[in-house]
């Protein structure tokens, strides 16, 4: 019961845009017949009834396990989609108002009406236009973030960047390294098309493999049916990898401290069934003939609330003797807080977390997305002094099953020689 007046809430809040929304419909339909007005206005309110009706069986009817992950995750797409898009339209809808409120407010204090001014050519009037622009702006968005869905979920993409290397061995010069993360099995909804990602990733051949965390959302099954897929994911050298945030099931009701600790048990057992070293605050060395360098990996250590579970002083010790440091920490926001400052011996640091929060814009040079404002590291290859730090956007997705602008990234670096 505590959870009702959350709930009526949001209710009354998105009602309260669609009602704003609907008088933009209204207003430009009004020179329609009668019978369109009506037909418009039946189908605009049949939308966000038909949805309730849905969130209200999901939610209260039907039992939780009655419908899978992927079923319920597609549902709540389907449901909110159209009010992200009327939330984006309602900023244009705004400035209307206000400039009609300004406009109030001015005649208030003037003697005489202003005169009508007189123009040459027709135009539309300034209200018209951005109402049109408004639902112009919500219907690109819900086109844009359907096609995210249907398309942009699974459009990996191979971004390949060369890292010149202090001190790197000779026998190391133009080594491939491939990274994944945030794979987050338990959003998956297209095993044919996460084979083909994977098959993409070893055509490549690369001579390392490193996973960045997150290989499920909350719990160890979610990755079960996914076990055959990654597990071909192999490289000369070793397939590495360590924790995110979602792995350790902190974000989940579980019945008991043993079912949770269980499930995280279940976890490393299934980094093991994929044939992938799972680093936890621990080092390895990768030889190639005489030659050695070093790779670190420590537990999720994150900033801005996210847990600290890593020890990268662990990791750390007894690693003087290699001539260059790698290192994978799920969180970025790991690399200024403690790798630049404490750590200088490190090299190359990899990592994830952030999707690019699955939607923005990349141009050439340019990159964009609102993820930026919350890491100042979000995407691709940041450097400072000797220091590197690669941002891969993820391979998956959770939340919002698709990507819009940010695509999925299979990550091909090699390291060279400075």
């Amino acid at each position: 019961m505590n959870r009702l007046p959350a709930i009526l809430l949001t209710i009354g809040f998105f009602f309260l845009l669609d009602l704003y929304v609907f008088q933009a419909v209204k207003t430009l339909s009004r020179a329609s017949s009668l019978e369109t007005r009506r037909l418009i206005s039946t189908i605009y309110w049949a939308i966000p009834v038909v949805s309730l009706v849905i969130w209200i069986v999901t939610q209260f009817i039907i039992p939780p396990d009655s419908l899978s992950r992927t079923t319920r995750q597609l549902i709540w797409s389907a449901l909110l989609i159209p009010y992200f898009a009327k939330f984006f339209g309602m900023f244009l809808l705004l400035i209307d108002d206000v400039v009609r409120f300004g406009k109030w407010v001015v005649s208030l204090f003037q003697s005489q009406p202003p005169t009508t001014p007189v123009v040459d050519a027709p135009t539309i009037p300034r209200s018209e236009f951005l109402m049109k622009s408004a639902l112009a702006v919500a219907g690109t968005t819900v086109a844009g973030f359907t096609y995210g869905i249907i398309s942009g979920a699974h459009d990996y993409r191979i971004r390949r960047v060369r890292v010149p290397v202090k001190n790197l061995p000779k026998a190391f010069e133009g080594i491939k390294i491939a990274q994944l993360s945030d794979i987050h099995s338990g959003s998956f909804f297209n095993k044919t098309a996460v084979q083909g990602g994977v098959d993409m990733l070893m055509a490549e051949k690369p001579d390392l493999f490193f996973f960045t965390g997150d290989l499920v959302n909350n719990t160890a099954d979610e990755v079960k049916n996914y076990i055959d897929i990654f597990k071909k994911v192999k490289a000369p050298l070793g397939q590495f990898s360590v924790l995110g945030n979602h792995d350790y099931g902190d974000y989940y009701q579980w019945p008991s401290v043993e079912a949770k600790i269980k499930n995280l048990n279940d976890l490393k057992e299934a980094h093991r069934l994929l044939g992938w070293d799972l680093l936890l605050d621990e080092h390895r060395a990768i030889k190639v003939g005489n030659e050695q360098i070093g790779l670190l990996g420590i537990q999720n250590w994150g900033m801005g609330g996210f847990a600290k579970y890593g020890s990268l002083e662990k990791a750390h010790q007894r690693t003087d003797d290699f001539p260059v440091k790698l290192l994978l920490s799920h969180d970025p926001s790991h690399w200024n807080a403690q790798v630049t400052s404490q750590f200088k011996d490190i090299d190359v640091a990899f990592a994830g977390h952030t999707h690019g929060m699955q939607f923005g814009v990349e141009v050439g040079g340019f990159q964009w997305s609102p993820v930026q404002y919350r890491y100042k590291q979000w995407g691709g290859l940041y450097t400072q002094g000797d220091q590197h730090l690669y941002v891969n956007r993820g391979f998956g997705y959770i939340g919002y099953p698709g990507r819009v602008g940010i695509l999925p990234e299979i990550t091909l670096m090699e390291l060279v020689r400075a």
